[in-house]
């Protein structure tokens, strides 16, 4: 068997969606995923430099493809090239698990777990309705939840001390209604600086957060290093990750708890198992960033089953949001919700179909970016 094609699809739908089809002189299609949103077209054009020598290579040696892809250009890694390589293996052990037979799980070692558990996001600014949506995903089963942090921005102007002020207060009163059995986390979309993240976690009594995710950027790990000495609140960071190399000292450190990898970023199944391996030495469970499409949901389930170490994926269509991939019919069949839980599929591959004429219907009609924030004083900030 021989690659025939690599061709990049996007789509809009709700929002940019980059997918890839590779495909092979058997008639084996295989289905991946880019996670680097709202940068699609540089990653389409990374695809277009690996095709040239992937093309007519055996997509069975998936291992050997990915060395290859990342190791054949003198300038290694970074977050366009290895999310193409992501897209590129996913679809490699779509193909293999198609061509044998099995889902991809059992390329992974097999299924560890029937079902994966997932976790929801509130979608209100923080008030009483969103406490109230708190409660409502309780009472449908959901165990573990992200809470809404005050936005605080007015068209492209955010204000990151606002925010954590309101954000805090209404933290301890959410734990207050909820109890303390549910996991509640919150996600900063690393828009804070170190101080603006240890004061947000030092107005809370101990035990309001079971998690803060991405407080800061990632690109020093001595800035984790200090703000894991003001805060004992357990850290969810992973998701801007695109290598091994790169969670090496937040895992070793004890930087992170809860590994937040993308397997659409991170390098697909072949660099998430050596993470996710990684973190069982460790005890750091996985927790893997999902608000792509069926595709990188479908690869997450996968990983989720066949890994010992795995807490909770992230789900956007529960009853309290439904802000990612909004148009079913173009992946009539993908994983499937079980109340708090994914189904894990038993089709060969990833277990998903794509209707392709009404995928290629809804391609991306402008691949537009993220807002570009800016503070009071009008300096730019972080997305």
């Amino acid at each position: 068997m021989k690659i025939t094609a690599i061709e990049p699809v996007g789509a809009f739908s709700g929002r940019n969606f980059l997918f890839v089809k590779v495909t092979t002189d058997e008639g084996i299609v295989g289905w991946g995923e880019s996670g680097l949103s709202s940068r699609e077209l540089a990653v389409v054009g990374a695809l277009e430099h690996f095709a040239d020598f992937l093309v007519g290579q055996d997509p069975m040696r998936i291992g050997r493809i990915w060395q290859e892809v990342y190791r054949s250009q003198y300038f290694e890694g970074g977050r366009v090239l290895t999310a193409a390589l992501s897209a590129i293996d996913i679809a490699l052990h779509d193909i293999k698990g198609k061509a044998l037979g099995v889902p991809v799980y059992e390329l992974l070692g097999g299924k560890q777990r029937d079902k994966v558990p997932a976790f929801a996001s509130t979608a209100i600014e923080p008030g009483e309705r969103m406490i109230e949506q708190a409660q409502e995903l309780v009472e449908l089963g959901w165990q573990c939840f992200r809470l809404s942090p005050a936005q605080h921005y007015t068209k492209d102007v955010y204000d990151p001390r606002e925010s954590i002020a309101e954000t805090a207060r209404w933290l301890i009163r959410a734990r207050d209604v909820l109890g303390s059995a549910p996991v509640i986390g919150i996600d900063y979309h690393h828009r804070l600086s170190v101080a603006e993240a240890a004061s947000f976690c030092q107005r809370m009594p101990p035990a309001t957060l079971d998690f803060l995710e991405e407080p800061i950027r990632d690109e020093t790990p001595a800035a984790y290093r200090a703000l894991r000495q003001m805060t004992d609140v357990p850290f969810a960071i992973g998701e801007e990750f695109s290598s091994k190399w790169q969670a090496l000292p937040f895992i070793e450190e004890g930087l992170t708890q809860f590994m937040r990898l993308d397997i659409c970023n991170i390098g697909g199944f072949t660099e998430a198992m050596k993470v996710a391996g990684w973190c069982e030495a460790h005890y750091v469970d996985l927790m893997p960033h999902n608000p792509l499409g069926p595709v990188c949901t479908a690869a997450s389930v996968h990983l989720g089953a066949a890994v010992a170490n795995f807490g909770w994926l992230e789900c956007r269509d529960t009853p309290a949001e439904a802000c990612g991939f909004d148009a079913p019919h173009l992946f009539p069949v993908r994983a499937e919700l079980d109340g708090a839980f994914y189904v894990v599929p038993d089709r060969p591959g990833l277990g998903v179909e794509v209707d392709e004429a009404a995928l290629r219907n809804a391609s991306a009609k402008a691949m537009s970016g993220p807002p570009r924030l800016r503070r009071p004083d009008g300096s730019v900030t972080n997305w």
